[in-house]
């Protein structure tokens, strides 16, 4: 079984990667991320000490909205292809499956957005310190996005219009995730840290038992 899951972990991360058709994939979340970095000080204007207290809430609503990008080809077309249906069959659990997925999903689009922070820090006049900051958010914070993204397409997959309704149920998930992530860069929020890591292993506890029973009540 660890090496079924090995070869579905691997084709998970280069679908989630090269995106649809090869299309899009880890580029799109990179780009909508420096993106938002980009056009936020043209809406606020130049003043850099307005953009450094900002800074730390946009990277992390762009953060979000880059997590829940890909909702609609995260497990819908895996399930209207009956893959889940096949791994079933030969004794895989979807709890396992959910798990693979989210790992792949942070890969896709958590890893690229650690690598593009520097630059959107520096368009959001964040110093050194705020820059280590955001890194260790995100790297604690975005494996959170991840599972809650995977949880809320297996909630949705098959519904007509799901990604637009996956996204609305993603944002209020997402929010503990938001505000302790953001407010870790404030004066006295270093604990914002601590707590952002709970909140992030608490969705990642709970997404693969969440996705797969929404996977079998789909089946069903």
């Amino acid at each position: 079984m660890i090496r079924a899951l090995w070869a579905i972990f691997v084709r998970d991360v280069v679908l989630l990667t090269r995106g649809a058709q090869g299309r899009g994939g880890a580029v799109l979340p990179l780009l909508f991320f420096v993106a938002v970095a980009i056009l936020f000080p043209f809406a606020i204007g130049p003043d850099s000490r307005m953009l450094a207290r900002t800074g730390a809430g946009v990277i992390w609503v762009a953060a979000l909205l880059a997590a829940i990008l890909p909702i609609d080809r995260l497990v819908e077309p895996d399930i209207e292809g009956g893959f889940f249906d096949q791994w079933a069959l030969r004794g895989i659990a979807e709890e396992a499956l959910i798990a693979v997925r989210v790992v792949a999903h942070w890969l896709s689009f958590g890893v690229p957005l650690m690598l593009a922070a520097p630059i959107s820090a520096g368009l959001l006049s964040l110093d050194g310190a705020q820059l280590v900051t955001v890194e260790l958010g995100l790297l604690f914070g975005t494996p959170g996005l991840a599972a809650i993204g995977v949880t809320i397409a297996a909630l949705t997959a098959g519904l007509r219009g799901g990604a637009a309704l996956g996204g609305l149920l993603a944002i209020p998930l997402a929010v503990p995730l938001l505000i302790f992530g953001a407010g870790s860069l404030q004066p006295g929020g270093e604990g914002g840290l601590l707590l952002l890591a709970a909140a992030s292993l608490a969705a990642l506890a709970i997404a693969p038992f969440a996705g797969g029973a929404a996977i079998r009540a789909g089946r069903e």
